[in-house]
């Protein structure tokens, strides 16, 4: 069995790239060790500049469709209820879309496989786990699990999208190199009115119960993502959630826990993201605290470059050393963008014990609010995750204009 390219991993970054590539008319597998979507609390926000490209693709209606859009994000702190609230106005006249998008990684991925549905090169092998790969100077061979017997696919290229533990990137002999941070996330996703305490998504500040809360539903569902110690046990999480709850919920304390999700914090990033033909994609490549959104969001823009870098270079119309570019570019951003930028997200969420700092903090929020080319600048960050196309030289909003 052969492919022109085998994605490891049927997550939004794996799918994003097997839509792209489908679209150029390139063959397209797709490995996914689960037998379906997963739906798991985790990247559930995008940002305007994304949704610019995400519009240039054809995507955004049906995402729209699937979530929700907000142009409010507010920073509570806990201790004192000050409350700062920024909108998009100052980015209105700048792009059709001043707003952000709220939906579940799981919802995209449903999105994405719809997509997929339009096109007959492209197969999707679920409950396919990949236990290892060989590779030459022309093909990769890749063997995976499934109903009991080990497999095996060839292909010309391989994308490694299967996430922040990958079997491909762990069969290559690389690792994440980085650190951990020592708190430890925990996701929850509950109903609770918060709007009727006149609470919006956005960032509550506290240097011990700090979190992240956005609602992700029109029907009451919201994400409570807050830290603790990491030398807590994982196996009674569940146990400790009624007292922070009790803690940070305005008001009435009666919510309902739908499910939760513990996990480790990470900035980390492989040392390179091509290996012979083999590419890494999304959290395959790089991990990072997912304070600002930017887990995903830095992964689509992995997947943008490289599907239609991959495709060029299976047509024959570039040389595969324009990867190689791929690689250090997407690796660049992560250094110099993703990783400092959540970080200072997560110090001012969850570790604002410095209250000159944190006065430091909201004077700057202030003085955005005051000027529309700095608050224009400040929502402007993530566009910094996008990597011009090596081909044109321009990127995806510039080709919506």
């Amino acid at each position: 069995m052969t492919s022109q390219v085998v994605i490891v991993g049927a997550g939004p970054v794996g799918l994003m790239n097997a839509l792209l590539l489908a679209r150029e008319g390139v063959s397209v597998t797709v490995l996914e060790a689960e037998p379906d979507i997963v739906y798991t609390p985790r990247a559930i926000a995008y940002a305007w500049p994304l949704l610019e490209a995400l519009d240039t693709l054809g995507l955004l209606d049906d995402m729209v469709a699937a979530g929700y859009t907000t142009d409010r994000r507010c920073w509570r702190v806990l201790e004192t209820g000050e409350t700062l609230v920024i909108n998009h106005d100052a980015m209105i006249g700048h792009t059709p879309h001043p707003y952000s998008l709220t939906l579940g990684q799981d919802r995209l991925a449903r999105v994405l496989l719809e997509h997929l549905d339009r096109f007959d090169n492209v197969r999707i092998q679920w409950a396919a786990r990949v236990t290892g790969l060989e590779q030459n100077s022309e093909q990769v061979t890749l063997f995976f699990e499934q109903e009991g017997e080990v497999q095996a696919l060839k292909a010309d290229w391989v994308i490694a999208g299967d996430g922040g533990r990958s079997a491909v990137r762990k069969a290559l002999g690389l690792t994440l190199e980085g650190f951990t941070w020592p708190e430890r996330f925990v996701a929850t996703d509950i109903y609770y009115d918060f709007e009727a305490h006149g609470w919006e998504s956005g960032y509550l500040i506290d240097p011990t119960h700090g979190a992240v809360i956005y609602k992700l539903t029109t029907e009451g569902l919201w994400r409570v993502t807050y830290s603790e110690p990491r030398t807590l046990p994982i196996e009674s999480v569940e146990q400790r959630i009624p007292a922070y709850m009790k803690t940070i919920l305005p008001g009435s304390k009666d919510y309902q826990l739908k499910l939760f999700s513990p996990y480790s914090m990470h900035q980390r990033t492989a040392k390179n993201y091509r290996a012979g033909r083999v590419l890494l994609a999304g959290d395959a490549a790089h991990v990072t605290n997912p304070t600002s959104g930017f887990g995903l969001m830095g992964g689509l823009y992995d997947a943008f470059l490289l599907s239609e870098t991959l495709a060029a270079v299976v047509k024959g119309e570039v040389s595969e050393d324009l990867l190689d570019a791929y690689a250090e570019k997407r690796r660049d951003v992560y250094i110099n963008v993703t990783s400092p930028v959540s970080s200072e997200s997560l110090r001012l969420c969850f570790r604002s014990d410095d209250s000159e700092r944190l006065a430091w903090d909201f004077n700057l929020f202030r003085e955005r609010q005051q000027n529309p080319a700095k608050m224009r600048a400040f929502l402007s960050v993530p566009a910094g995750l996008e990597t011009p196309s090596l081909i044109t030289g321009k990127t995806l909003r510039q080709s919506l204009r």
